[in-house]
């Protein structure tokens, strides 16, 4: 469970780095967006690696990588919901059953 709970970390970050800036950073130059989300994404990492690295020993790297997308989705529908205000259309949630099912496959035996 370690693994998963920091990639839900890692994504946290990652997510606000990734988009963020389109709601605070909106006026402000282009290269300043780029270092604000650099400078957030250096803690994204330091807790993707070590996700990847413990999971690595539980999963295989592609049931790692769909556990990632998993929680990238979910994480970001929240935060689209909350924070940019965006609502989640059907598309959004259909797309959300096929990473369900990709999870079904890379799971099974």
């Amino acid at each position: 469970m370690l693994p998963i709970f920091l990639l839900l970390i890692s994504n946290a970050f990652m997510t606000f780095a990734w988009y963020g800036h389109l709601k605070n950073l909106r006026a402000a130059p282009l290269w300043m967006a780029i270092a604000v989300s650099w400078g957030i994404a250096f803690f994204e990492y330091c807790f993707q690696v070590p996700a990847n690295r413990l999971g690595a020993m539980v999963f295989t790297v592609p049931q790692l990588k769909i556990i990632q997308e998993i929680v990238t989705m979910g994480l970001f529908a929240l935060f689209a919901i909350f924070y940019l205000k965006t609502p989640i259309t059907r598309n959004y949630l259909y797309a959300s059953l096929c990473m369900l099912a990709a999870a079904f496959f890379i799971f099974r035996d």
